[in-house]
């Protein structure tokens, strides 16, 4: 029985019935007094019982992917350690790799609240957080502080995004300062564009706009470190095509797809309980099962309108080993989970990588990488 979905997700959800962002805080706050007692006793020990019951190895699920070693395909998304609290322990829930973020060039407290909503008829999360964070310097002090005590066992992504004073004109500025202040700290980068919380991002999808910003970080960027761009699931091909011509023109590592959808088609959910609206009149994105067809097609259409030459790190919607197979069969190099994680809990990532591995013997693969993108031949 998993004890999280039978007792304790019932517990969270239903009868403690308690905001979903101060649940997430509590977790993030744990996290960081656990970085700061690291080196106790205690700590190591239930580190390592933690690691013994969700981490999976095994060689069929490494990679090297832009002068990178995964030890696994599933990653967990931005958004849910911001301000890098847990940077130490995201190993030992099992996951290849993480991504900080979103952090901005200046510290925000982002939109007011509430602002994150459960959605469980329909396996979903809606948040406008707005880029909530404590600012790329602070992030810089955290990682070299931290990177000063442990060297990190996954690869740490770093999720850049445009601070909410600084007007659109100057946003290439604002990307390339926090890139400044990171660029040393993080194994990859993704510049995001795509969060509908910020008032005007989206519009710096547009291939003028992006281009400016991939300009100031490519001549920044002397380590060269791996550059991703994150796009929103909502564009039209022709746009990502757009994206996609960028993509090559600098040579970026590879294309996020996706991130939050401001579509409301399909919700079952017909009201929120905590504020009795619905669904289209509060603003914001909509992540999870909603968003698992659409980013998948997505994925799909960068594969092959790249040949599978651009790697992409596929998002939205991801529950199941078979949620997983199909983003990596459509063409997804690595995959990343945030809001189904929450619903299914810890156990989770174990459950999709002993699943994925089942996938592989099924299919007779001996690799990971020889499941990419098998889906469009």
């Amino acid at each position: 029985m998993d004890i999280y979905k039978a007792v304790i997700r019932p517990f969270l959800f239903t009868l403690v019935k308690t905001d979903p962002e101060w649940l997430h805080q509590q977790t993030i706050h744990s996290l960081k007094w656990l970085s700061k007692t690291s080196n106790n006793a205690p700590v190591r020990w239930l580190n390592s019982r933690i690691q013994k019951y969700l981490c999976l190895d095994d060689t069929r699920l490494e990679q090297n992917l832009f002068g990178l070693n995964f030890p696994n395909p599933l990653g967990l998304a931005a958004g849910f350690d911001k301000d890098g609290v847990g940077v130490n322990f995201w190993s030992s829930f099992g996951f290849g790799f993480a991504e900080l973020g979103t952090v901005t060039y200046h510290s925000q407290p982002g939109n007011p609240a509430p602002r994150l909503f459960r959605l469980p008829l329909d396996q979903a999360a809606l948040n406008r957080m707005g880029f909530n964070n404590s600012g790329a310097a602070a992030l810089a002090t955290r990682l070299t502080m931290l990177n000063q005590k442990q060297s990190q066992l996954i690869p740490i992504g770093i999720n850049l995004g445009k601070s909410k004073i600084t007007p659109l004109e100057a946003a290439a500025e604002d990307y390339l300062q926090s890139f400044r202040l990171l660029k040393d700290l993080g194994d990859y980068f993704v510049v995001n564009v795509s969060s509908p919380n910020t008032p005007g991002l989206r519009s710096l999808q547009d291939a003028a706009m992006l281009g400016h910003i991939l300009d100031l970080l490519h001549t920044e960027n002397n380590a060269q470190k791996p550059l991703f761009v994150k796009i929103a699931p909502d564009l039209e091909w022709e746009a990502i095509s757009d994206i996609i011509n960028l993509a090559k023109t600098y040579k970026l590592a590879g294309i996020i797809a996706t991130n939050t959808t401001i579509s409301r088609e399909g919700l079952k959910t017909q009201i929120i309980e905590k504020t009795g609206n619905t669904p289209q009149q509060e603003a914001g994105g909509i992540s999870g099962a909603p968003l698992r067809q659409r980013s998948t097609e997505v994925i799909r259409f960068i594969y092959q309108q790249t040949q599978g030459e651009i790697p992409i790190i596929g998002v939205g919607g991801i529950f199941t080993a078979d949620d997983a197979w199909e983003k990596i069969t459509a063409g997804a190099s690595l995959i990343q989970v945030y809001t189904g994680w929450i619903y299914e809990g810890p156990m989770m990532v174990r459950r999709i990588l002993a699943g994925l591995l089942t996938k592989l013997e099924e299919n007779g693969l001996n690799s990971i990488s020889e499941a990419i993108g098998i889906g469009n031949r």
